[in-house]
């Protein structure tokens, strides 16, 4: 049966890239062949146990980090000058890179975010998108504890107002 393939979420090539990892660091061997297994069909043939050191998931993360990392420059290279600090074209090989390092190490059980994940990240940045500055100030609402201030503030005065007001008027001299 064929896999099935996500649209968008790359399960299919980072399946392949783990299947990759684990060729090239000799943990799959697939042209071992399994002797002693007969007409028996009471037995079957022993399962590999893998046993997964600290060393070995670091090793593991930091080889598929660097694939990440390859796919990401090379989806750059696709990208002029011009257009480095614009979301809508960057954010397609920042989220996939974002999304490569987050989920391998997950897949690991590596812990996210982590140092090596924070590295290529900054490293992204120092790369690409150092020159991005913001053309204009951008605004933004103000906490929820000043933003409440701000409007409970009027409200209570207006009562207080209208108090000062009656209460001023009430003296019984005809104002001119």
């Amino acid at each position: 049966m064929a896999p099935r393939t996500q649209t968008g979420s790359g399960r299919l090539s980072q399946g392949l890239l783990l299947l990759w990892a684990l060729l090239g660091t000799g943990l799959c061997h697939a042209g071992a062949e399994v002797e002693g297994f007969g007409q028996d069909t009471r037995t079957s043939p022993p399962v590999a146990v893998f046993n997964w050191t600290a060393q070995l998931v670091e090793e593991t993360y930091t080889n598929i980090t660097q694939k990440c990392w390859e796919v990401f420059v090379d989806l750059m290279r696709n990208v002029t000058a011009s257009e480095l600090c614009e979301w809508k074209v960057i954010s397609r090989p920042y989220s996939l890179l974002q999304a490569c390092l987050e989920g391998w190490a997950d897949h690991l059980r590596y812990g996210y975010p982590n140092a090596l994940a924070e590295q290529y990240i900054f490293q992204s940045h120092h790369r690409y998108f150092h020159n991005c500055t913001l053309e204009h100030q951008v605004y933004f609402d103000p906490p929820e504890d000043v933003l409440l201030a701000m409007i409970i503030a009027p409200i209570c005065l207006i009562p207080f107002l209208v108090t000062l007001v009656i209460w001023r008027s009430k003296d019984g001299k005809a104002q001119p």
